[in-house]
């Protein structure tokens, strides 16, 4: 008798895997690199900055150069002056204010447009602005002006990003484990940050303009790779369509909001169906900023990312500044050890998308890492640079605290409310309610820095009670949903789970 030959161990893997399991991890994936691109581009101004002011006295002096300032002769005009942690801070606020004003903008805009085309054109513009960054080394200008305007189009243009990002794994994930998957997949913040100061690092010392040139060349590339391969919703590929909602055990768990017509904008609500679990509408129309707004819990949220992203980009523009003047690191040094932050930053989301998922009580996940992040802050200025092994414990548990709760806001939390079940089946406010959160967070991600640039001249302490003040207000945005948390987990209150009792 003929053994039957077994299946090749490869082979068997493969096809455990259905069609729509492949697809869905090629677009995570696909995806993950799309916004590590984003912020890798947008790191390179925060490693630079050691280079454009620098302590000229430990500077060998070329010999072919007539020096008539020994203080600021190797500085890059206009930054040679003493008001230069100021002009930092313009350059900053020129690109996250614009990115604040234009997040609320384009979100409307990816709900109405093709996906493929806004983040295509998005990136090529992105890479385009950052190279021209690092153009002004080349073509020796120094002008204030010229690179206020880079970061103004730059900061527009970058607004492309996240909520076509979020609104594209919205449409292939359900609720199911979206904490924990977009925990995960919301690593390309760090990841970003982390290659884009490694990469400017390499050229920061030598031809700092290299810095901007390889991460505006790196996104340009992919720039065209989305408008080759990225797939929007499950159904242009005959996939199956995610459930974004889990189907409600009583009756009365959502009845308030779906017959509470003020939640939303009635012009949404389409042609629902009959059956509970088919959740996408083929006809619904986007949603309005005013029906977005009146979802339950987005006010909360985008209130307390505005303070947790202020403390986030705070970091992300200043900490490598701040390592230098603090414990006398080199311009590379101190960019390589700015790293460990994000590198906390992304087992900060990953946990946080975990104990989220199985605690069903995003808010309180949340508070409980900012109550924790503000006396670390306070270590961490205090004792963080008192030996080699401190520093990079505390960068880490810092990261991971300070990033932990605006990784879940912006992923697990924007993809739940905007496929909230008071939408009535409408998955199209997903693009909406993400450039709200995050639009609003922008403004926070602009104040920190500006204003980490006015305090740093009168010392880095009071820049540190700014950040741990932010860390105390963004806990009491969400003080309301923690409390509906814990009556729900206390029995006292609606058992549904996530965002349908708040």
């Amino acid at each position: 008798m003929k053994m039957k030959s077994s299946l090749a161990p490869g082979i068997r893997l493969i096809t455990n895997f259905s069609r729509d399991s492949w697809y869905r991890g090629f677009i995570l994936i696909l995806t993950f690199l799309f916004y590590t691109a984003y912020h890798l581009s947008r790191k390179p101004i925060s490693i630079v900055k050691s280079e454009l002011h620098r302590n000229c006295s430990n500077v060998i002096q070329p010999k072919d150069i007539n020096i008539t300032n020994n203080v600021t002769w190797c500085d890059w005009p206009p930054f040679d002056q003493d008001n230069y942690q100021t002009l930092f801070g313009v350059l900053d606020n020129c690109f996250l204010v614009a990115y604040a004003i234009g997040m609320f903008f384009s979100g409307i805009f990816g709900e109405r447009l093709p996906l493929r085309y806004y983040l295509s054109i998005g990136m090529l513009m992105s890479g385009l602005f950052t190279c021209l960054f690092g153009l002004g080394f080349y073509w020796n200008i120094h002008s204030l002006g010229y690179y206020a305007f880079v970061q103004v189009m730059n900061g527009l243009v970058q607004t492309t990003g996240w909520p076509a990002v979020v609104a594209c794994v919205g449409n292939w994930f359900g609720k199911g484990k979206r904490g924990f998957i977009m925990g995960v997949w919301n690593s390309h913040t760090s990841v970003g940050n982390i290659l884009g100061s490694l990469i400017a690092g390499v050229f920061v010392s030598t031809a700092w303009g290299l810095s901007f040139i390889v991460p505006g060349i790196i996104i340009a590339c992919t720039g065209v790779l989305c408008f080759f391969f990225l797939v929007e919703k499950p159904e242009d590929v005959n996939c199956s369509s995610p459930q974004h909602h889990e189907r409600s055990q009583e009756v009365g768990e959502t009845a308030p909001l779906l017959r509470d017509s003020s939640i939303v904008d009635p012009s949404i609500n389409g042609a629902v169906s009959t059956e509970p679990d088919v959740i996408v509408e083929e006809h619904s129309e986007a949603i309005s900023f005013l029906g977005a707004l009146r979802i339950p819990g987005v006010v909360e949220f985008s209130l307390c990312l505005l303070f947790a992203k202020l403390v986030s980009y705070t970091f992300l523009y200043w900490l490598p500044l701040y390592i230098s003047n603090v414990a006398h690191f080199e311009a590379k040094e101190a960019g390589d050890m700015s790293t460990l932050f994000d590198v906390g930053g992304i087992l900060g989301g990953i946990l946080a998308g975990l104990v989220s998922d199985y605690t069903g009580g995003r808010a309180s996940t949340c508070c409980v890492m900012l109550v924790v992040a503000a006396p670390m802050l306070f270590l961490y200025n205090n004792i963080g640079q008192r030996s080699l092994g401190t520093t990079i414990g505390m960068l880490l548990l810092c990261g991971a605290l300070v990033n932990g709760p605006y990784a879940l806001i912006t992923t697990a939390v924007s993809a739940d409310l905007g496929t909230h079940e008071s939408l009535k089946g409408n998955a199209r406010a997903l693009s909406t309610v993400t450039a709200i959160i995050d639009g609003t967070g922008s403004i926070g991600a602009a104040l920190g820095p500006l204003l980490a640039g006015v305090i740093s001249p009168t010392g880095w302490n009071n820049v540190f009670y700014m950040l741990i003040s932010a860390d105390v207000l963004a806990c009491l945005f969400l003080s309301r949903l923690v409390y509906k948390e814990a009556q729900r987990w206390c029995g006292c209150g609606p058992r549904a789970r996530g965002f349908n009792e708040l």
